[in-house]
């Protein structure tokens, strides 16, 4: 899964689309008890979220890959692609 949209929601959740054209949710507050997370229960720092494609990143250093993304998040439909006829 490569990552093309990235947006910081409210309740530590991140909307995402996908190049293949699938949106979803992530949550991320289950990680927030983890060391490395525990900057972005700042929800300032939180929304501080960099797509890097096949991985997240966060300035405190935090990250997460597409493949546990793609293995934990909830699809809520996919995008339409504009055709021209």
């Amino acid at each position: 899964m490569r990552i093309a949209e990235l947006q910081p929601q409210t309740d530590w959740v991140l909307s995402i689309i996908t190049e293949d054209g699938r949106v979803g949710l992530f949550d991320v507050s289950p990680y927030l008890e983890y060391e490395a997370f525990k900057p972005l229960r700042d929800h300032d720092e939180f929304i501080k979220v960099n797509n890097g494609g096949y991985f997240i990143e966060w300035e405190c250093g935090a990250d997460l890959s597409a493949d546990t993304i793609e293995a934990r998040w909830q699809v809520i439909g996919k995008t339409v692609s504009k055709t021209t006829a």
